[in-house]
């Protein structure tokens, strides 16, 4: 398995090898010694989540009150999709900006984002299935969501594909707005939860 950092800090891509046979395929789109050695601590496993969308579906941005926050370890199980992940920790170098991987069933490649960050995808075609590894259970009054269309923002979602939203995430705030409000996670409380986390290990 390979990883390379994102432009985002405390983002990774992670790409496993695959093993195609008269079968099928076998992959390992986690794998716990090369997580460690990217990211400086094992995942925590809270929850994991399943998710099957229409294509076109947008889903997030999503983020949670951090501590403890919810790290995220993502992959596409089937169909495609293209992942994004966005700074929305106040204080950080690179607050408001966001990188974007398509992840899909050919490759397996996985996207971690640490707690504190946005995350949000787009299908991109019918009957795509996204895995989630949570670090921490879902929090209902922990998590908050940015509005993905925010111009702001400016995410790459594909202007060729009918856009399908939640009305949640229709009704979001912007980035902006959820600044003003006092929703976002403070980078210093995300790098000193980091830390405590390595430190543990």
């Amino acid at each position: 398995m390979q990883f390379r950092r994102l432009s985002v800090p405390d983002a990774f891509e992670f790409t496993p090898r695959a093993f195609p046979d008269d079968r099928g395929l076998f992959t390992a789109p986690f794998q716990e010694d090369v997580f460690r050695a990217a990211v400086g601590h094992r995942l925590r496993l809270g929850q994991s989540n399943h998710s099957v969308s229409k294509r076109g579906s947008i889903r997030g941005v999503h983020f949670a009150e951090t501590p403890p926050g919810q790290a995220k370890y993502v992959y596409c199980a089937r169909g495609s999709l293209l992942d994004v992940v966005v700074d929305v920790r106040v204080g950080s170098p690179t607050f408001g900006k966001w990188d974007a991987i398509r992840l899909d069933a050919d490759k397996f490649n996985a996207a971690y984002l640490a707690e504190g960050l946005g995350h949000g995808f787009i299908a991109l075609e019918d009957d795509t299935a996204m895995a989630y590894l949570c670090s921490e259970p879902y929090n209902p009054t922990g998590e908050h969501g940015i509005n993905p269309l925010d111009p702001a923002l400016d995410l790459p979602w594909p202007s060729d594909i009918t856009h399908i939203l939640s009305e949640k995430d229709r009704a979001a705030p912007t980035l902006a707005e959820a600044a003003e409000q006092g929703l976002l996670p403070a980078y210093g409380d995300c790098v000193a939860y980091y830390d405590k986390l390595r430190s543990a290990h």
